[in-house]
């Protein structure tokens, strides 16, 4: 029997995360395109400078309703016929709001991207806000609050914010706001937001997609070229305070059979030069399966199903002054146990720690996180919205536009002895915030006698 001769892999392929191309129209409006052959659907990010820290005094949520109101209606089309619209086109539009500023996100077959366009720069130029559609969002975003306190993720979440910032500063409340607030806003509010901050002047769209076929300049032109609106001084971003004191507290849910942890604490953003040894050290700490918390907590005790240790970015600004950048990220560890296992969890987590600190990572831990944070970079990247999404968030942290392509690079480049220290940095054992949301009646006592921080317990 004759056998065809095994297939042999060849030569890979250089690769690099894709250079877009910038320009401006004449509104305004910063573009970032950037062409892909092969990707038929079209992805489009707009940023918009509608930061939560410039919400009104009181009205904390009043950007996510205008974010989900802008495709409620518009000056020719109510809010169901903007909606056949879309699916006409075979198209999704999204908003959220997040402490930088407004995202709207659009997808559409590149064969229909300029009557998306179109619809698209209706909902940013003349949004209707109806106070009908404002004061359903207002009730749907009301009906959401009481499930994310239920969830333990969310709350844990809710009550580390409240922890690391001081009580004035935004971060410290919800992003999506609270019933208090949430219940004031009306279409006036949504309204006077919107004017205050929606305009081409300090926008971005960033267009990927394959534009063979296309006019794209036509297309922008009679559509996003098309929106007007006033020039304004960009808002000035205001320092990040936190206290990163090390305590605990504990969100008491009586009965509960489960503890679900977050500890985490605030540290340097994406402008610092340490970032990149900081990503690469909290993967190898607790970025996969294999990381040294999850072969500890996981796979030795059998404690939890997981345990993921992360950077966040909350903001992230270029330096403006001599003292450097106003952002922050979130370096968090979370995960959940039994809530007979909490205590021992801790105790582990904390030994991993200190571990970490006295003999460093190994090379074989830093090898391996370079393979997958470097080596599958080419396939995270296989859709056009991967590529934007990638795009706007630098736009969003002032960043450079090969700032992606370069972190690759300095990740390749960053050595064991330079990730052990920022994990290490990261991680301090006397500078954690940690909060356990579970049975306090069962794990306060035993966590006390943990000597990680005092303990305070909060209601559910």
């Amino acid at each position: 029997m004759d056998f065809h001769p095994q297939p042999q892999g060849g030569a890979p392929k250089p690769w690099a995360f894709p250079a877009p191309e910038r320009s401006q129209l004449p509104n305004g409006l910063t573009l970032l395109t950037s062409h892909r052959p092969g990707q038929q659907v079209v992805a489009v990010e707009i940023n918009l400078v509608a930061p939560l820290d410039a919400e009104p005094e009181g009205l904390d949520g009043v950007a996510t309703i205008m974010a989900r109101a802008l495709s409620e209606g518009t000056d020719t089309h109510d809010a169901e016929e903007f909606a056949a619209e879309l699916e006409r086109c075979g198209a999704t539009l999204d908003a959220h709001a997040d402490h930088p500023g407004v995202r709207v996100s659009l997808e559409v077959p590149a064969s229909r991207l300029t009557r998306a366009l179109g619809l698209l720069a209706a909902a940013l130029r003349a949004p209707a806000f109806p106070e009908s559609e404002v004061e359903r969002l207002v009730r749907n975003r009301l009906d959401e609050i009481p499930h994310e306190l239920a969830n333990p993720a969310r709350r844990a979440a809710m009550a580390l914010s409240k922890e690391l910032f001081p009580a004035t500063a935004r971060m410290s409340r919800p992003r999506q706001g609270t019933e208090e607030t949430v219940a004031r806003i009306d279409a006036a509010a949504v309204r006077a937001f919107y004017d205050a901050h929606v305009r081409p002047a300090t926008a971005t769209a960033v267009i990927v997609g394959d534009f063979t076929g296309v006019d794209l300049d036509a297309a922008l032109a009679d559509t996003l070229g098309a929106w007007s609106g006033s020039t304004a001084e960009p808002l000035k971003a205001s320092p990040i305070v936190a206290d990163d004191t090390g305590r605990v507290v504990i969100v008491d849910r009586p009965g509960a059979v489960q503890t679900q942890l977050l500890i985490g604490r605030i540290g340097a953003d994406r402008h610092d030069r340490v970032w990149p040894a900081q990503v690469l050290g909290a993967y190898c700490l607790g970025g996969t399966l294999t990381s040294r918390l999850d072969r500890v907590l996981r796979e030795e005790k059998g404690y939890t199903y997981g345990v993921r240790a992360f950077g966040q970015v909350l903001r992230s600004t270029a330096p403006t002054s001599p003292e450097g950048s106003t952002g922050a990220a979130l370096l968090a560890i979370s995960g959940s146990v039994d809530t007979g296992s909490t205590v021992p969890a801790l105790e582990d987590l904390w030994k991993v720690l200190r571990t970490l600190a006295a003999e460093g990572l190994t090379d074989e831990e830093r090898d391996v996180a370079v393979q997958n944070l470097v080596g599958v970079a080419p396939l995270k990247y296989e859709t056009a919205a991967a590529v934007a999404g990638t795009l706007a968030d630098q736009v969003e942290q002032q960043l450079p536009d090969d700032f992606q392509a370069q972190l690759y690079a300095r990740l390749a480049e960053t050595g064991t002895v330079e990730a052990t220290a920022a994990a290490v940095n990261a991680f301090p054992v006397d500078r954690l915030v940690t909060v356990l949301v579970g049975d306090a009646a069962q794990i306060a006592e035993p966590v006390k006698a943990l000597g990680i921080g005092e303990v305070t317990v909060v209601s559910g």
